[in-house]
């Protein structure tokens, strides 16, 4: 029939790891169908990193009007206008959204279906008035926020990450419901931008990472007139005149806290319903879609990957899940998914990134460790611009392997890349001891921490016997 389809491979979702697989496929020469839903590029584009970073940037120019006494610069306080903002934020995703429309991918000979998708058999979905079979298959559908269910939030107004970019008013006071990384740049964003916010957190903020490192942000939300509230639970939400409050409960007891909006940000999970995957014989569960190394799914011809398997839920590596995938899928190399060398950022100020073990799970890991420190307020180009607050933490075993790294400080999303590599590459903490860094910069953090490693040894009284033995020979 006209609509059936019979092609190499197909793609359900159009987020950034599936736009992957569908243009790299098509571009090697295979036919490839992408379905999508909703809009293309996915959360990422529409929802998540790009916006998200976009309205951090609005708060960085605010609060850097308000931050330039330490230079002699003494600037009015900014007068924010949230239609503005709002247009920025949306100016940026459209000027990204090309890259990811369906007018490229058309152009690129992918066949792109806007309509859900689901299995009617192990090689075969329809979607809308199509019936597609194809050789391999690709799940990418990603991840939605996750609303817990509080007693009475059910009934009122809240935000998610889907609709808090929406807004073109700056809330009057804003409860963010859960510290992860992405309660805790929000939180931080509206801040700067004028807002009154609290954070409600059942643990502590940002519990994925180093604490130590945690603890130089916070320090810094608490400083800008966050408030923060750890180790409470919201057990109920009620509509107010003014907006909404939040009943809470923790060690200090039991409080109500007011604001105009409340914004939840307590997870994620798996798109997997409506995709019948029982059709095609795809195990599955609330934690999303089990698959191989290899990610292969239960159904040897259909693999999935990126947020809807669960685990680390990051752009990025839906976008090497694709290489995975594609070597797999196209040119049957057993090729596997390793995420031993993935690193994540968050993008508050200062930012916090990591890769690999953290130095807890390091210790519990390999017992014996090494633990390397250097503060950016030892570093010449942070001094000059006044970005002192931070450092870098390297862990590595008792012969320098490196282990893990941990950088929080401004750019540390940059900086982070030196140990990614060096990570990925197995290499040494001599590999970054003995590179040659640009002076000034903060780059230069990261190799003074590695030679760290070295310290002891080196101005040790065995190194100054050494020295003097030496001497004796002229």
């Amino acid at each position: 029939m006209a609509n059936d389809l019979n092609v190499d491979i197909c793609v359900i979702g159009a987020g950034s790891g599936g736009l992957s697989v569908a243009a790299g496929a098509s571009q090697m020469g295979a036919s490839a169908v992408l379905i999508e839903k909703g809009k293309m590029g996915g959360d990422c584009l529409n929802y998540g990193c790009v916006p998200s970073k976009a309205l951090l940037a609005a708060g960085h120019a605010a609060h850097a009007m308000r931050a330039g006494a330490p230079f002699g610069v003494d600037g009015a306080a900014p007068t924010v206008d949230g239609g503005q903002v709002h247009d920025h934020v949306h100016g940026v995703i459209a000027a990204i959204a090309p890259n990811d429309s369906v007018e490229r991918f058309e152009g690129l000979g992918v066949t792109v279906i806007p309509a859900p998708a689901r299995f009617t058999g192990p090689r075969t979905v329809a979607a809308g008035d199509r019936r597609v079979t194809a050789r391999r298959i690709v799940v990418a559908t990603g991840s939605s926020p996750f609303v817990p269910p509080i007693p009475g939030l059910d009934a009122v107004p809240h935000l998610t990450n889907e609709t808090v970019f929406d807004q073109t008013a700056v809330p009057d006071h804003l409860i963010v419901v859960g510290g992860g990384p992405i309660g805790i740049e929000m939180a931080q964003a509206h801040r700067r931008l004028g807002a009154s916010v609290t954070v409600l957190e059942m643990l502590t903020i940002m519990p994925k990472d180093d604490p130590e490192l945690v603890d130089v942000v916070r320090r810094r939300l608490v400083a800008e007139g966050i408030d923060l509230r750890e180790q409470v639970k919201v057990v109920g939400v009620e509509k107010t005149a003014a907006g909404v409050a939040a009943l809470i409960e923790g060690e200090q007891g039991a409080d109500r806290v007011e604001g105009s909006h409340i914004l939840v940000a307590v997870g994620r999970r798996p798109n997997v319903d409506g995709l019948d995957l029982e059709q095609a014989g795809i195990a599955y569960s609330p934690k999303g879609i089990q698959v191989d190394a290899r990610l292969r799914t239960t159904n040897r011809k259909v693999f999935a990957m990126g947020d809807v398997i669960g685990g680390l839920q990051f752009t990025h590596v839906a976008g090497y899940h694709a290489g995975v995938v594609i070597k797999n899928a196209l040119f049957r190399l057993p090729a596997k998914a390793d995420h031993g060398s993935v690193p994540w950022v968050t993008y508050t100020d200062p930012e916090l990134a990591q890769v690999g073990l953290t130095e807890a799970d390091a210790k519990a890991r390999h017992g014996d460790i090494r633990v390397l420190r250097w503060p950016f307020a030892e570093n010449d180009r942070a001094q000059a611009e006044r970005q002192t607050h931070g450092l870098v933490k390297v862990v590595t075993d008792p012969k320098g392997r490196i282990l893990g790294a941990g950088v929080v400080g401004a750019h540390a999303g940059e900086l982070i890349h030196t140990w990614i590599l060096a990570l990925s590459r197995g290499m040494k903490i001599g590999a970054v001891a003995n590179m040659i860094a640009p002076y000034p910069t903060l780059g230069e953090v990261n190799k003074r921490a590695a030679g760290s490693y070295y310290t002891p040894a080196l101005f040790s009284e065995r190194t100054r016997r050494i020295v003097r033995f030496l001497a004796r020979f002229g």
